[in-house]
């Protein structure tokens, strides 16, 4: 994997914001993310006026169902022109290798296949969301890295992890197993509704292959000042903080 990369999630309800944001960021951010919201909002000719200003998108579903569902949802995905897209995890082994099925199936000549990552707890639970038997799990982490090493046996390219993990994840991962961090924050920026959070130094020494920045960009005053904050800051990788 090349150095770590900046995606800017385009958490709109609707295109025309998402295409306006996309616009002044070109040239400066290789990938947009696109979730469930803007999806159902804007569909195909979105992904497609999104492609065409010559991003690469994260195609953000979040795809759990039966194998032979996810299988051609993957399909449809690759069709469509996502570069990355997401499926959890504890959909288990079959739906897994389907969605990778999927994928490779749909390839066109020359197509370069979407990276298919996993999604293992989502960085808005914390332990207390999580409850076996009337207990809080004690130690979300290892479930995660438990998580991801199926995911890498299963062949997946890479997982959604948040920062709090990259560090254990990516001892027991190949260099080239992608590790998707959203819950980025700059030091002084507010949590939000994530409740395992990183700033993007924490989590670029510790391995992140992607960094996943959501509202502290889209929100900001200006949004081309915020994500360049990011980008400078991901220069510095070693600084201190």
């Amino acid at each position: 994997m090349s150095a770590t990369q900046l995606i800017v999630a385009l958490d709109f309800p609707a295109p025309e914001p998402a295409l306006q944001l996309a616009r002044s960021l070109r040239g400066s951010v290789a990938w947009v993310k696109i979730g469930l919201e803007l999806f159902l909002s804007g569909g195909q000719p979105l992904l497609e006026s999104i492609k065409n200003m010559g991003f690469q998108i994260f195609l953000d579903l979040k795809f759990m169902d039966i194998p032979n569902t996810v299988q051609a949802a993957t399909a449809q995905a690759t069709r469509l022109g996502a570069d990355m897209l997401t499926i959890h995890t504890l959909g288990g082994e079959k739906m897994c290798r389907a969605a990778l099925a999927g994928r490779d199936n749909a390839l066109c000549s020359g197509q370069t296949p979407p990276l298919v990552v996993g999604v293992t707890v989502l960085t808005s639970l914390g332990p207390e969301d999580l409850v076996w038997n009337n207990e809080k799990t004690k130690d979300i982490s290892e479930f995660i890295v438990h998580l991801t090493t199926l995911a890498q046996s299963w062949k997946l390219d890479g997982v959604v992890c948040s920062g709090q993990e990259v560090r254990a994840l990516r001892r027991v991962c190949q260099p080239e197993f992608a590790l998707v961090t959203p819950g980025i924050r700059l030091p002084d920026a507010a949590a939000s509704d994530q409740a395992r959070v990183c700033t993007p130094a924490q989590a670029m020494r510790d391995g992140s292959t992607f960094l996943v920045v959501g509202r502290p960009i889209t929100r900001a005053t200006d949004p081309v000042i915020a994500a360049a904050q990011y980008l400078n800051v991901m220069n510095e990788p070693f600084a201190e903080e």
